[in-house]
């Protein structure tokens, strides 16, 4: 299936109301930046003069959300800082695991109450995206359908997955269903980081520790995982290498 094919399908529910609350990802230990990561945590390592957490937040307040809950482990000190001193323009609440890193999932888990929303953003702090013709979170946001998802994710063609050396995550039929990877195979969408969720996927979810796949696997066991094409560029920042292949890149436009 093409990925124009998976943008013109599905309509989504274009009169549901804009996004208000971001969660950002950015509690994470930064092992594959090392050494990089050994003085200051991943999210303020610095792509094309701005630290990736900046870019984040540049796409949340373009997008007009006003909210984001951002977690804190690794450093935590430095990027609650950078927090108070660096952002401007949206309300920032530390959901802070500096006792316990909760990895994706029950990071994600233990922020509900600082969420009051009933469906809201989340957004990895270490990838960094340019919007297409139209901004990716509100075209994202305005695909979203309460009826039939508990989550719905922005994903990009392998092809267009700048820095990645992955094979792909999901299959994507011709509603924007989501599937894995199958065995052997490799899949035509990458997950950019970037999603939108229900407080529904949380419903019986475990305590403590865990992965966001737990979430996703029974999302898509029942049929509610999502997926909708991003139009512009994205690079997965994730290892030292990758900062200057995206910021050659970003140079060519």
């Amino acid at each position: 299936m093409s990925a124009r094919a998976a943008l013109t399908l599905r309509p989504g529910a274009h009169d549901a109301p804009p996004l208000a609350t971001a969660m950002v990802l950015a509690a994470g230990l930064g092992k594959r930046m090392r050494p990089l990561t050994a003085t200051r945590p991943k999210p303020l390592v610095e792509v094309a003069g701005k630290p990736l957490l900046d870019h984040v937040f540049d796409r949340l307040r373009a997008a007009g959300i006003g909210r984001a809950v951002v977690n804190t482990h690794y450093l935590a000190d430095a990027l609650e800082a950078h927090l108070r001193h660096r952002v401007q323009g949206i309300e920032v609440i530390v959901s802070d695991e500096r006792d316990r890193l909760l990895e994706t999932g029950g990071g994600v888990a233990n922020a509900l109450p600082l969420i009051p929303d009933e469906r809201f953003l989340i957004a990895n702090s270490d990838n960094l995206w340019i919007d297409g013709p139209v901004d990716a979170i509100r075209l994202l946001g305005s695909r979203w359908d309460d009826s039939i998802m508990d989550a719905l994710l922005l994903v990009v063609p392998l092809a267009r997955a700048n820095c990645h050396g992955g094979i792909g995550d999901f299959h994507m039929d011709a509603n924007g269903q989501l599937t894995r990877r199958r065995p052997g195979r490799v899949a035509p969408f990458v997950f950019t980081g970037v999603q939108i969720v229900s407080r529904r996927l949380f419903e019986d979810a475990p305590e403590g520790a865990y992965s966001f796949n737990l979430l996703w696997d029974r999302a898509i066991a029942n049929g509610r995982l999502y997926g909708f094409v991003h139009q512009g560029l994205w690079f997965d920042v994730g290892w030292p290498g990758a900062i200057a292949e995206a910021e050659a890149l970003l140079a060519q436009g």
